[in-house]
């Protein structure tokens, strides 16, 4: 590790009394392990520092080094190694995270709104006084509605006369939801709206592409496939994600119109879920790939 490395490192620490250093960013993980250590942060702490080290070959290899610890993510408390996820993970269960943070620790109630139908209905699931209905909502912004007592590390909110309880991990999704009671088909349910959820990845199909490429829509058509499918058939117009184009969109406009493509659509779905969760808002994957265009498009782009 070289000096600058070790001094970039140590001013870090000196100068946030909690810093996360990562894979991804604390609003787009790029691993699991470091997901699972943000989540559990986001239950605890209103504010920490995050340190991407995926843009830093130095950086990745010398924390490893000033830690003395193999793995990434890396949790530092007031300039001390605390540890990785599993670590991290044990402590958070034991209690142990929460004594170590100490005064650090401050999560906001969320602000949840019951409509008066869905109160209605809510308060006639709950058969006992010590009940109340339970929110759970996952990284990915599923949401889970039960009745039940609270967990003793919950935090218990007024929802307009319901009380509602939720782990604290989740209190930031949460903020902001209205819980509401519709008539669908099948009879009444609940719908949730959530103002945190991010952008989800909408369908396009060959038809629907192919108008707006005639029309000259402003579009970035991307094609997520190897440089040797490429040359086997390609979509004119589109662009190879490539290094360059991977950093020219990661620097553009959240409000972008992108398309994703691959041969069937499996790759591209990923590849446009990930743009999602870097904040973009307008993201398309082709449906069926380049392999649906050209039986419902152009036959002369060859299949393979």
């Amino acid at each position: 590790m070289t000096p600058s490395t070790r001094a970039t490192i140590s001013q870090v620490l000196q100068e946030n009394p909690v810093v996360l250093y990562m894979k991804g960013t604390r609003a787009a993980p790029q691993c699991g392990f470091s997901a699972r250590v943000v989540e559990i942060l986001d239950g605890l702490l209103t504010d920490y520092r995050t340190v991407d080290v995926l843009g830093d070959p130095a950086l990745r290899e010398g924390i490893k080094e000033f830690s003395s610890w193999p793995t990434i993510p890396q949790l530092y408390v007031r300039g001390e190694f605390v540890g990785g996820s599993d670590i991290v993970t044990a402590l958070y269960e034991s209690g142990e995270l929460s004594e170590k943070l100490g005064e650090l620790v401050s999560v906001r109630a969320p602000h949840i709104t019951v409509t008066e139908a869905a109160r209605d209905e809510l308060a006639r699931a709950l058969e006992a006084e010590s009940e109340c209905i339970r929110l759970d909502v996952s990284p990915t912004f599923e949401h889970d509605l039960a009745v039940g007592v609270p967990d003793p590390k919950d935090l218990v909110v007024d929802a307009g006369g319901i009380r509602v309880s939720l782990p604290r991990s989740t209190a930031a999704r949460a903020d902001g939801i209205r819980i509401d009671l519709v008539q669908t088909p099948e009879g009444p349910a609940f719908k949730i709206d959530n103002p945190n959820e991010p952008a989800r990845v909408k369908r396009l199909s060959p038809a629907e592409l192919h108008a707006r490429l005639t029309r000259g829509d402003d579009l970035l058509l991307v094609d997520v496939r190897t440089p040797e499918e490429r040359e086997t058939a390609r979509i004119e117009g589109s662009h190879l994600l490539d290094a360059a184009l991977h950093d020219e969109i990661g620097k553009g406009s959240r409000e972008r119109t992108i398309v994703v493509y691959c041969h069937h659509g499996s790759r591209s779905e990923r590849a446009a879920q990930e743009l999602a969760q870097q904040g973009f808002r307008d993201v398309y994957n082709l449906v069926g790939g380049i392999n649906a265009w050209s039986m419902d498009v152009d036959p002369d782009v060859p299949m393979y």
